[in-house]
């Protein structure tokens, strides 16, 4: 039984006959889906996702069709640039259609989402950027700018609107009556495409699900191929609760967490025979956030000793006698709470500041790291990206998107400084990172490196360990009395020449694990003296294994 203390959790609804849903609706304490490839409307059980198709004879009308609501006598859904209304009656609870779907009115561009308020329709448009604000009669209102770049769908509650935006991984809170943001929110997965509150009458709460439509990768075993083993693609979609909670005072939106079992360990493995004395090899270990809390952190292999740099924690381990021919394993676990978080800070917040505190200058705005920042290029780009632009977030804003219009992603096995990055033009999130630095601290905006790791996105897979493909970087840039905000390196740059999205400019999801900050991850030591990369470096002495497993989810 659950106590007072213990939130309840819902299910994650898993409708095994859809493919895609572009709208869902609760009403009469079921959900109703729209399949638009199959041109299903569906019926299911949000306790055991049992699925019934409602539109056994009207199918074909409803392939393609987008957005959904469901009024106690009206069905409403777009498809392309119409708007499609529907008679209906309710028999124990159950949705019948009573008349096809009726053309109502048609808007200059393909609409996605739609909802309704008494009278009133509010429609969304990625064409555009707009949602509109219609009559049911087709009579045109008003529109307001939506605040993100791809796909839209919408519902509405008491006086908001809410959007969910399948390229920025996105939940927006909007004032019905002006349009106007109030907050937003990172869904805890890739590509929502529709959104819908249930009201549980037990606990009397309304719980925001979101439905999730993409393709997942998975391996065939073709008996008729050779080899065997095929890569072949699926359709996934689920719908699952969005926990959230909006702090006014701080700025910031927490949502979805996940209990997380992070593992890092070195296994000593030499590719050449050497031998070291007093060898001190210090590990980063996890650190605290806004939205990263530790619950334990253990040793394993072998024992370590706990530093403290100025509150960032690292684990030395020791080695007297280190020789090549000898074997250990040795690192650490912890057990950590993440979660989604996103910054509310608007450029009018950024307004007035104070200076720079006098010892960031000296850490936070100066060539630390092969930053190229002395040469022509970067400071020609550094001069570029800022425009004329003085507001800092906004400054911010316009070196994110230089940096996005002239790279493409791209794996490389070492990094290039960023002169040699910019004029190549593709860069791994680690080149990335270098550019943003340097054109970020040219323009008096202090910054540094963070991260290490992502958790492999598993949907909801609990218990089963995860191996990350690679390691990852992002960084963190300083506004005075407002503090330090997470910006991605590269996830945002999703297509060439934009526009780009903001899911990640003042924003991180669950599965960034941080490391300790103004640190570096990993060092070696001996007998007092750094080693140098030429005698040996880290990945020369030992192969590292990384390990993730997803316990439970969280609620704010």
């Amino acid at each position: 039984m659950t106590s007072p203390s213990t939130p309840k959790f819902y299910p994650t609804i898993r409708p095994i006959v859809a493919t895609y849903l572009d709208g869902i609706c609760f009403k009469n304490q079921k959900l109703f889906a729209i399949d638009s490839h199959k041109g299903y409307l569906l019926s299911i059980n949000p306790e055991n996702s049992v699925t019934k198709i409602i539109n056994s004879s009207y199918w074909q009308d409803f392939i393609g069709a987008k957005g959904l609501c469901i009024t106690d006598d009206k069905l409403w859904f777009t498809n392309r640039g119409e708007i499609y209304v529907c008679t209906i009656v309710w028999e124990e609870d159950e949705l019948k259609i009573v008349t096809p779907p009726q053309f109502s009115f048609s808007i200059s561009y393909s609409a996605n989402g739609i909802a309704i308020w008494e009278n009133t329709l509010y429609i969304t448009t990625q064409k555009t950027g707009h949602i509109l604000v219609y009559s049911i009669s087709g009579d045109a209102i008003t529109k307001f700018y939506s605040p993100g770049i791809g796909y839209e769908n919408i519902t509405i509650k008491d006086e908001e609107i809410w959007l969910c935006d399948n390229l920025e991984q996105t939940v927006y809170c909007l004032d019905k009556v002006t349009g106007k943001l109030k907050y937003s929110m990172l869904t805890p997965f890739e590509y929502p495409t529709a959104l819908s509150f249930y009201h549980d009458d037990s606990e009397d709460r309304d719980i925001l699900y979101v439905a999730y439509s993409d393709q997942e990768p998975y391996i065939r075993d073709n008996p008729n191929a050779e080899p065997n083993h095929e890569l072949l693609y699926r359709d996934r979609t689920f719908v699952h609760p969005l926990y959230f909670k909006y702090d006014e005072e701080k700025k910031q939106t927490l949502s979805n967490g996940f209990l997380l079992e992070v593992t890092y360990l070195e296994e000593i493995s030499p590719l050449d025979s050497i031998e070291f004395k007093d060898l001190e090899w210090r590990i980063a270990l996890p650190t605290e956030s806004d939205r990263q809390k530790i619950k334990s952190v253990e040793a394993v292999g072998l024992p370590y000793v706990e530093e403290d740099y100025n509150g960032q924690k690292v684990a030395l381990f020791q080695f007297p006698k280190f020789q090549s021919d000898e074997r250990f394993v040795f690192g650490w676990r912890a057990v950590l709470e993440v979660w989604s978080i996103k910054y509310q800070i608007k450029p009018r917040d950024c307004e007035s500041l104070p200076p720079l505190p006098t010892e960031f200058e000296g850490k936070y705005l100066i060539d630390d790291d092969d930053l190229s920042m002395s040469t022509d290029v970067i400071l020609r780009g550094a001069e570029e990206a800022r425009g004329s632009e003085t507001n800092i977030l906004r400054k911010m804003y316009n070196i994110r998107n230089y940096v996005y219009d002239h790279l493409t992603y791209g794996i490389k096995p070492h990094i290039d400084t960023p002169d040699i990055v910019l004029k190549r033009g593709t860069g791994s999130c680690g080149e990335y990172l270098g550019l943003l630095l340097a054109l970020s601290r040219l323009n008096g905006i202090a910054c540094r490196t963070v991260g290490r790791y992502k958790c492999p996105m598993k949907v909801l897979q609990f218990g089963v360990p995860l191996v990350p493909d690679f390691n990852h970087v992002w960084m963190e840039f300083y506004i005075p009395t407002l503090g330090w905000l997470p910006m991605e390196s590269n996830p945002d740059d999703l297509d060439d020449g934009g526009p780009y999205p903001t899911r990640f400019f003042m924003g991180l999801s669950w599965y960034h694990v941080e490391m300790a900050k103004d640190v570096p991850f990993e060092t070696l030591i001996s007998q007092g003296l750094p080693v140098s990369k030429e005698k040996a470096s880290i990945g020369q002495l030992a192969i590292n294994h990384v390990c993730f497993t997803i316990l439970q989810e969280l609620q704010p």
